[in-house]
């Protein structure tokens, strides 16, 4: 413990917070920068040593980030202390980066009472480990899908971040910042928070209030209140399809209107629109789960797998088998 003087009485100083960060193979960048800048910040800002961190991985030696480019670790899985904070960094191709080593050592150390959080990706380790059960999670916008087929136990929520009693997790990119930041703020106070935000020329820190992705008119750069309202509930009813007339009527307008509204707009009918969607989420579902072919087009809206199979390959110009089975040999 370190020690500081006052009026010649020695008064203890508590240790630093340790966090370790647990990079996993193709981890963001991004995520990973943000959230260990906030702690340096944090040192940097206060003029103490609040904060340190070690870098650790299976193997204990380099990883490489989505970028391609190498870090080397400062060690391997080991025993933790009970103080410490454990920090899951995901990224691309999370299932693969998921090693039983990794699920062991998780579900280990977990039984200390530590604290752990995944950033981007990484809730999909931690809920493959069984430490999200019963807890509200976040994940990145392009998993959701397919983390809520696989992780019925878990409340997945389109937060930015969320802190569930020990268990923290954030959508990916920024929203690192946003979680650090609140950490801080609830260690050490909103002011120091604040001055971490000023450094990094962050002024629109979120809270677990915000959701992760833009809103639909900024997304599809169309500020009209009735097509934002249909597009949602398109996204909403993916499984069950609702049918144009339907989606007409509940924005008090007519089927041609409708029409319309979405040839002047985003130059495809409304039908066109709703299936370029669901066929993105069976994509996604195809990518990133060990889910059937049938029940990824069940998931998605589709009758039959013939028709599934027919309408993928008139979308991405290859079948929906070929298409896992391509993705499995990049893996």
């Amino acid at each position: 413990m370190q020690r500081h003087h006052t009026n010649n009485i020695d008064i203890p100083r508590a240790a630093p917070r340790r966090f370790i960060f647990v990079l996993l193979n193709n981890f963001t960048l991004l995520s990973f920068a943000a959230a260990i800048d906030c702690l340096r910040l944090a040192n940097q800002m206060s003029g103490e040593n609040l904060y340190s961190w070690r870098t650790v991985g299976e193997g204990g030696e380099t990883k490489t980030c989505s970028t391609g480019t190498m870090f080397t670790l400062d060690g391997d899985l080991d025993e933790l202390h009970r103080d410490d904070t454990v920090i899951l960094c995901g990224g691309r191709d999370v299932q693969a980066a998921t090693s039983k080593r990794i699920l062991n050592w998780l579900r280990r150390e977990s039984r200390r009472g530590i604290i752990m959080g995944g950033l981007c990706t990484a809730a999909f380790s931690l809920a493959k480990a069984g430490l999200l059960d019963g807890k509200r999670a976040t994940i990145h916008w392009e998993n959701h899908d397919s983390f809520a087929e696989e992780f019925l136990e878990v409340e997945l929520t389109k937060s930015v971040f969320v802190k569930d009693g020990n268990r923290w997790t954030t959508a990916g990119g920024t929203s690192s910042i946003d979680l650090f930041l609140q950490i801080i703020a609830d260690q050490q106070g909103e002011e120091l928070a604040n001055a971490v935000a000023d450094q990094q020329i962050y002024s629109s820190i979120r809270t677990d209030q915000d959701t992760q992705r833009l809103s639909i008119p900024t997304r599809i750069g169309v500020r009209h209140p009735k097509l934002s309202r249909v597009i949602q509930a398109m996204e909403l009813n993916i499984e069950e399809p609702i049918s144009p007339s339907i989606l007409a009527k509940d924005v008090g307008m007519s089927t041609r209107q409708l029409e319309r509204l979405f040839r002047r707009y985003l130059n495809r009918s409304p039908k066109r629109y709703y299936m370029e969607l669901r066929l993105q989420k069976a994509r996604n579902l195809l990518m990133q789960t060990d889910m059937s072919v049938i029940n990824v087009a069940l998931a998605c809206g589709f009758a039959s797998p013939s028709h599934f199979s027919k309408c993928y390959r008139a979308h991405y110009n290859t079948t929906p088998y070929r298409e896992r089975g391509a993705h499995a040999a990049r893996l």
